[in-house]
């Protein structure tokens, strides 16, 4: 019984070792977010993406920070409201990650109009947020000088100026 459970825990230990940040994440609109999910728990998101993150000691709700690299800033937001996924976003522009119909970050405003369909513009201190509810959830993305800089999943009716 002793050694089931030593296997069992080497396996749990393997498997959250394993789990990272993915080099290329993937938005989803409207779903997920590197695989990320709206309402998904801590424990979910360590499963998913490890336990090597930052956590912001300013933000208002609790917010992980996971980079690509060590002590590069390019990487991915969680917040958790109640020990939840309450938003997932970019930081940094994250190279090589990709929207709807293979929409690249970086991309011309025309492009994410095409891609993502009818967007609501958000004015941001600095950046706009081009913003789509749908199913409770808001997709979100943002421009930074007529350019795609990053992408982001936040409850429906959420404030998208991060």
């Amino acid at each position: 019984m002793r050694v089931a459970l030593v296997l069992a825990a080497a396996l749990i230990v393997a498997s959250t070792a394993a789990a990272a940040l993915p080099q290329t994440g993937t938005l989803v609109p409207g779903r997920s977010l590197a695989g990320v999910r709206l309402g998904e728990t801590s424990h979910q998101v360590r499963a998913l993406l490890g336990s090597s993150y930052g956590v912001c000691s300013r933000c208002p709700r609790t917010t992980w920070y996971y980079n690509l690299q060590p002590f590069d800033p390019h990487g991915l937001a969680v917040e958790f409201t109640r020990r939840r996924v309450s938003a997932v976003y970019t930081i940094m522009q994250p190279p090589g990650w990709l929207g709807p119909h293979n929409l690249v970050l970086g991309a011309a405003q025309a492009e994410v109009t095409t891609a993502a369909g009818p967007l609501v513009v958000t004015s941001c201190p600095g950046y706009d947020a081009w913003v789509r509810d749908r199913a409770g959830v808001q997709t979100v993305y943002y421009l930074l000088n007529d350019l795609l800089w990053g992408f982001g999943l936040m409850r429906a009716n959420a404030d998208p100026c991060r």
